[in-house]
């Protein structure tokens, strides 16, 4: 009996040998699938809760006081975005205005326009641009003073994360009762946003 044990025993080892290095050999070169998380980064160079800091150059055409007039100064202004999307603005443009037509220095005059704007932008992130849409008011100080409104729009371009190039222009309207206010203010400039 010992030895048809024996048989029995070393067939059955043989057998489970042989069960498992078939398996191991069929399975072989089988890859154990597993998953993998890819978390996405944000590569849009405008963003929410970012704030903005504006220098440019605005020119300034069109009728004040009853006369057609044109200028060139500075403007310095500071913007915060709530979304992407929507954000609030402050400017102040500074400069010399005189009647159109006039060459020199001759007729010279200071004027200041100091406008507040709802902000409304739409980046095309792949392209680091934003057009963006102007609506507010404010008030220009010259010869003639009085409070106006405005629209407008422009467009920013993204050169690094957080620096870029805007360009943009608003429609100034009002009337102080005595004459209309219909201008142009375009600016030029650079963009800080952090």
């Amino acid at each position: 009996m010992t030895s048809i044990y024996k048989t029995f025993m070393k067939k059955t080892l043989l057998s489970l040998a042989l069960a498992l290095a078939t398996t191991s050999f069929c399975c072989a070169g089988e890859s154990v699938s597993s998953k993998k998380v890819i978390v996405t980064t944000d590569d849009c160079r405008f963003h929410a809760h970012e704030w903005q800091i504006d220098s440019s150059t605005a020119g300034l055409v069109g009728m004040s006081g009853g006369e057609s007039k044109q200028g060139l100064g500075g403007n310095l202004g500071v913007s915060y975005f709530f979304s992407k999307y929507l954000g609030l603005g402050v400017d102040d443009s500074v400069g010399s205005e005189h009647n159109a037509g006039m060459s020199g220095f001759s007729g010279l005059q200071a004027y200041t326009s100091l406008q507040a704007d709802l902000l409304l932008r739409y980046p095309i992130c792949a392209w680091n641009l934003a057009p963006y849409a102007m609506i507010g008011g404010g008030a220009t100080w010259g010869p003639t003073s009085q409070g106006d409104g405005n629209v407008g729009g422009g467009l920013e371009w993204r050169f690094m994360r957080n620096l870029g190039f805007f360009a943009d222009c608003r429609w100034l309207y009002g009337n102080n009762g005595n004459f209309a206010l219909s201008q142009a203010l375009p600016r030029v400039g650079i963009r800080l946003s952090f």
